[in-house]
């Protein structure tokens, strides 16, 4: 378990530090822009699609990051009321969707549209646009690898609290032996 921790600290730190690194690059060019267009009125097309594109490689990244943490959007409406074991249940499936939706949809989705733009160029940084979605496959590959952390995490406390359980089953065993 100890292993698992670490490697989700590891996952955190780099996606926290990537997302630090892209608001910083958002806030200057930003800056630049607004500097070029009303000191200079002539607005910079490059910095327009570059805020563009780094906007949307830092949603991805605070995706992933937000599915690693488990603080990610759901309709808890039904689950919050559930038994505890029904409610590991849903969040087992819950997990198990999402690693679904992070492999195919976006490393296996992601990989296609990546190949398959490589050759279409962007209009004014004139990059192939297959490098702007490469963050699709990456951020899924990051969500897949959150979802398979989080599923070990919870298979660990489902055996720690049967472990307690039966601990605590003994223990009450042993108190009516010794009262006899």
């Amino acid at each position: 378990m100890e292993g698992v921790r670490r490697i989700r600290g590891v996952l955190d730190r780099f996606l926290e530090t990537a997302q630090i690194g892209l608001f910083g690059i958002m806030v200057a060019v930003g800056a630049y822009q607004i500097l070029v267009r009303y000191l200079f009125n002539r607005p910079s097309t490059v910095s327009e699609e570059l805020l563009t594109y780094v906007f949307s490689w830092l949603s991805l990244l605070a995706a992933a990051y937000m599915f690693g943490k488990r603080g990610h959007m759901r309709m808890g409406f039904a689950a919050d009321r559930a038994a505890p074991k029904t409610k590991r249940a849903l969040d087992v499936i819950s997990e198990c969707l999402i690693f679904l939706f992070g492999a195919v949809v976006m490393v296996y989705g992601g990989i296609q549209i990546t190949s398959l733009t490589m050759a279409q160029k962007t209009a004014s940084l004139g990059i192939p646009m297959g490098y702007v979605y490469t963050i699709v496959p990456v951020a899924g590959g990051m969500i897949v690898v959150y979802s398979v952390l989080n599923l070990v995490l919870m298979a660990g406390d489902v055996q720690e609290a049967e472990g307690t359980e039966r601990s605590g089953i003994k223990g009450a065993e042993r108190e009516k032996e010794e009262q006899k």
